[in-house]
């Protein structure tokens, strides 16, 4: 018979206690603990526990076929970095190339050839080439693996937004080379706000935080045998670095974006172009695709 708070806790311990799958008991009892902890902890009013529940309905009302609204809160709280961080780079013990998959990954991305352009529609901005070296942690090329990139427009908006981009601009699938290598032509992307006409706008004007994201580019890498590799790499002169509102940027993943101004070697027509070299490490494992955040 529960009778006062503690009692409450208790009697919702011992049924979370005899869930019969291991895993789901310990993750059930942990929430439990935490949560019930959480409330003691900040004398949560009743008011404040009906407004935090209309939150929760707010933010999978929000979610659409193109916009997340969970994937982009669980970011602002630094939650898809922490779980990426410690599930990586040796369970967290080593730098990790792995980073966040975000809200606009189509499963449907267009094969392409090595080397070839992702723009798709006009889209002026500065010409970027991309290579993307896939290694295992010993250094050994990942040959054969199925690369996905992705990234914003200059105008900071991806094709899934922006009505005057053409269906898959900026996206493309490629497969890396005998040497691991993914080579692709671009445009340089542009850092971009998050929406913020939803919960979790409300939540970084209250706390005085701006919406920027700093410029990247994303690659997703599959092959059997490894774990499939997630990841952005971003702009180091990106000045929203250090104030990430999805708290994704870490020192394994700042990129060179590096200006020429001589001819490319092979468009001697650009003589002012931008060049991104990266290696990505990808770490032994299952190998398995996502749930696409958007369709």
């Amino acid at each position: 018979m529960i009778r006062n708070p503690d009692d409450v806790t208790e009697a919702v311990l011992a049924v979370m206690g005899r869930t019969p799958d291991p895993r789901l008991r310990e993750i059930m009892v942990s929430l439990v603990e935490h949560l019930h902890g959480f409330v003691r902890d900040v004398a949560l009013t009743e008011d404040e526990f009906r407004t935090a529940t209309t939150v929760l309905n707010q933010i999978g009302q929000a979610s659409t076929d193109s916009h997340n609204e969970a994937v982009l809160m669980a970011g602002s709280l630094g939650v898809s970095s922490l779980v990426c961080l410690l599930n990586n780079g040796a369970s967290g013990t080593t730098e990790t190339t792995q980073n966040l998959l975000g809200p606009f990954w189509r499963a449907d991305q267009p094969a392409s050839a090595d080397g070839a352009s992702i723009v798709r529609s006009d889209t002026p901005g500065d010409p970027l080439f991309v290579i993307f070296e896939l290694v295992d942690p010993d250094g050994v090329p990942v040959a054969a693996a199925e690369v996905d990139v992705w990234h914003s427009s200059p105008t900071g908006l991806y094709e899934n937004q922006d009505p005057g981009q053409a269906d898959h601009n900026l996206r493309g699938r490629f497969v890396s080379d005998a040497d691991g290598r993914v080579r692709f032509r671009t445009v340089r992307p542009a850092g971009y706000p998050i929406p913020t006409d939803g919960v979790v706008g409300r939540l970084l004007g209250a706390q005085g935080r701006h919406p920027f994201r700093p410029a990247h580019v994303h690659a997703l890498a599959y092959k059997p045998g490894f774990k499939t590799l997630i990841t952005q790499i971003y702009d180091e002169h990106d000045p929203h670095l250090e104030t990430d509102p999805q708290f994704g940027v870490t020192a394994a993943v700042l990129g060179r974006f590096v200006h020429h101004t001589e001819a490319h070697p092979g468009h001697s027509e650009l003589t002012d172009w931008y060049s991104l070299h990266h290696r990505l490490v990808m770490e032994r494992g299952r190998a398995s695709m996502p749930t696409p955040p958007i369709r």
